[in-house]
């Protein structure tokens, strides 16, 4: 089978294009936590702030559940991008830090 059936490549550019949506709001979310970094580091804030992940996983899981998704893989999703934002605001208040 070498043609590929035309329900599967309709499938794939759908898939294709909630890829490259999910990127570009990826890429907003960043911006924005880089935003929040400044504005802790400005204020001499830590760069983790462990109750608002807590409330932040306890929303996401929620919301997994409402829209089928395994609220287990959304925590696992939503941790590693906590993970590389509280990565950024260390670094960021690192720079402000050099700065004084």
């Amino acid at each position: 089978m070498s043609e590929i059936p035309r329900e599967l490549e309709e499938a794939r550019e759908t898939i294709d294009n909630i890829d490259a949506a999910l990127v570009h709001i990826l890429a907003e979310r960043f911006r924005c936590t880089q935003n929040v970094g400044h504005i802790k580091a400005r204020y001499d804030l830590p760069p983790a702030d462990p109750n608002r992940e807590k409330q932040q996983v306890k929303r996401l899981r929620a919301l997994a559940e409402e829209s089928g998704l395994d609220p287990v893989f959304a925590e696992k999703f939503l941790n590693f991008i906590v993970t590389e934002v509280i990565r950024h605001h260390e670094d960021i208040k690192q720079g402000y830090e050099r700065k004084e």
